[in-house]
């Protein structure tokens, strides 16, 4: 181990020091908030914000007409399933009502039948 070599407490201080220097020369070194690169960069973001809220938008109103189709194609449905119970229930009530008048005529034709024989 002859190339390990104790570092004292200078040389981590040396360290540290050369750290933050090179740290603060990256710092200094990065482009101020009018560089024209940093405002290219800036409104390219913001275009891709901006399209990208354009897009959620027209999402949310294709959801919005969605749902609003489906509610409608499920009002029409009940509605045409609320037609079809009540014509049902319309000639369901003609039909017995047309049975009872067969089954009175019928009645009607016995009696007087029983009354022509006496």
């Amino acid at each position: 181990m002859s190339g390990f070599r104790d570092k004292g407490f200078g040389d981590r201080m040396s360290t540290a020091e050369n750290a933050r220097k090179a740290m603060q020369e990256r710092f200094q070194a990065r482009p101020g908030a009018n560089d024209p690169a940093v405002a290219e960069r800036r409104a390219a973001r913001q275009a891709i914000s901006a399209a990208r809220d354009v897009r959620l938008a027209e999402r949310e109103a294709s959801k919005l007409a969605e749902r609003t189709r489906e509610a409608a194609e499920l009002e029409a449905r009940e509605t045409a399933e609320r037609e079809q119970t009540a014509r049902d229930a319309a000639e369901r009530i003609e039909r017995d009502a047309s049975r009872e008048a067969e089954q009175k005529a019928a009645r009607d034709a016995r009696y007087a039948a029983r009354k022509a024989r006496k």
